[in-house]
């Protein structure tokens, strides 16, 4: 487990985790397209033996992430360039203090 890697990527982290248990309809059609992408990819891994969080699985094996997580987070975006972020984390940032 990569902490470092981790602790770099940790509001991406969180605001994946967020979007799982606070469900928005948005948000779900946005991670189902992203998912459906992924299930594409030799890099999807449903074993979770590239996972950097083991037992997140499925995982991208490209980067290591819970895809569960990182298909919500609507500011991160595939490593190897199969869909884009839809907003900067500024932009999450500012959006998540409106909603506090």
């Amino acid at each position: 487990m990569d902490l470092k890697k981790i602790w770099n990527n940790r509001k991406e982290i969180y605001e994946g985790i967020k979007n799982s248990v606070i469900r928005d309809d948005f948000v779900e059609e946005v991670s189902a397209k992203r998912m459906a992408l992924c299930k594409e990819c030799i890099e999807f891994d449903l074993k979770g033996s590239k996972c950097e969080v083991p037992g997140t699985q499925p995982c991208c094996g490209s980067c290591g992430c819970s895809l569960s997580f990182k298909t919500r987070a609507l500011s991160t975006e595939c490593p190897l360039g199969e869909w884009k972020a839809l907003m900067t984390q500024k932009e999450e940032d500012e959006l998540d203090q409106l909603t506090d």
